[in-house]
């Protein structure tokens, strides 16, 4: 598709809820509702910009500190009866009048849909363009029987209830999931609504189907969420692992050091990291501890895991790449375990860099895997998992 079109996503987010207070800023495994919509906004590659539309104040800091724009709706149109296309005419009008800003292309994108992932954005977009469509929207394959209420008792909305024809056999439906919708900008200024002329329909995979409007929505979505983040950080992995190398303090540790009364160092390591490294081990997966720390704790803790060290190393990539080289391993075939400014280079030179969840935030933006699990709390033990799980599908 065209890359030069300007594509601008609004995300309408209200203060107000009554089924669930707060509801748009909830947290969701640790992070607002309205910031899933945002970040997907954001990486998907057909969006030019991305500008939440509210009457609240906390959205709006929320909104900002995860990357999108705010334009603050008024009052009379941010009741819980105003349609999403007032707030949408609205942020189009300001653009308008205040930077002369008349994109090609808007999405609207719902941010109680927490499961959206940009590429679903991408394919919105894209099915709009090259169907020369006016809308499109977002949908679900659908086979179900729709029934309602009659006083002469219950009868079919889609299907007649003298047939029941197999589900092969049905007529081709699709159920709007409420995620996406995408519109040419002066088309939606004249009809003032979202569907218009000719709409296509994007097909989503049911299980990033989810809409919050009830407090076990939130449930359901932190289930959906991890497993739609396992099976991300599943495929971040290289197809082909040649070696596992780790920093040592913050990972293997919690970054703690304890000073003795004679000035001995004492560190915690996690049992659990001990045995997924032993079972990496024996696969024959090399492994490889790079550390700058002086403390001889250090060459105890791998000594016993029998995993070979090198320890006071005041630049790590220059020894990483030695070590490669001598083991005849490539670089781009290494896992590199770190969570600290120092890890940063080998981070960025191996296949793939891994960061424990509470590494510096340096190391998190450049990490290919970011682990749910902390430095000296089972990181080592969860990337040991994924790793196995990947060489025994191989």
């Amino acid at each position: 598709m065209a890359t030069s079109l300007e594509i601008l996503t609004i995300i309408p987010a209200r203060g107000g809820s009554k089924g669930i207070p707060g509801k748009n800023i909830k947290l969701l495994r640790g992070k607002p509702l309205i910031a899933y919509s945002i970040e997907a906004s954001l990486n998907a590659r057909t969006i030019t910009r991305t500008i939440v539309s509210t009457d609240d104040n906390k959205i709006a800091e929320i909104s900002r500190k995860a990357g999108a724009e705010v334009s603050i709706r008024p009052a009379e149109i941010s009741g819980d009866k105003a349609p999403s296309e007032a707030a949408l005419l609205h942020v189009l009008d300001e653009l308008e009048r205040n930077e002369n800003y008349h994109p090609d292309i808007v999405v609207f994108l719902q941010c109680t849909s927490p499961l959206t992932i940009s590429e679903d954005i991408d394919g919105v977009v894209s099915e709009l363009v090259n169907e020369k469509a006016d809308s499109a929207f977002s949908a679900i394959r659908f086979y179900h029987f729709l029934w309602h209420r009659q006083q002469q008792g219950a009868e079919g909305i889609n299907h007649d209830k003298n047939l029941r024809p197999m589900r092969q056999d049905r007529e081709e439906q699709f159920l709007e999931n409420g995620a996406i919708y995408t519109f040419r900008t002066e088309g939606f200024r004249r009809s003032r609504h979202r569907f218009f002329g000719n709409t296509a329909i994007f097909e989503m995979p049911p299980y990033r189907c989810l809409e919050i409007d009830e407090p076990y929505d939130f449930e359901l979505a932190e289930e959906a969420l991890k497993r739609q983040t396992k099976k991300s950080v599943e495929m971040s992995l290289p197809e082909d692992i040649a070696a596992l190398v780790m920093d040592f303090d913050g990972v293997f540790t919690d970054n703690s050091v304890y000073v003795m009364e004679n000035g001995l160092e004492a560190v915690r390591c996690n049992r659990g990291d001990g045995l997924g490294l032993s079972m990496l081990k024996r696969t024959g997966l090399p492994l490889f501890v790079l550390s700058t720390e002086t403390n001889p704790v250090v060459s105890a803790r791998c000594r016993k895991l029998g995993i070979p060290v090198l320890d006071s190393v005041s630049d790590k990539l220059p020894a990483l790449r030695d070590w490669a080289f001598k083991a005849g391993i490539p670089l781009e075939k290494i896992i590199f375990v770190g969570n600290d400014i120092n890890d940063l280079e080998c981070i960025n030179e191996v296949g793939c860099g891994v960061a424990v969840a509470d590494a510096v935030p340096e190391v998190l933006s450049c990490a290919n895997i970011v682990l749910s699990s902390k430095g000296g709390y089972g990181a080592l033990r969860e990337i040991s998992e994924l790793i196995l799980k990947r060489i025994c599908i191989r």
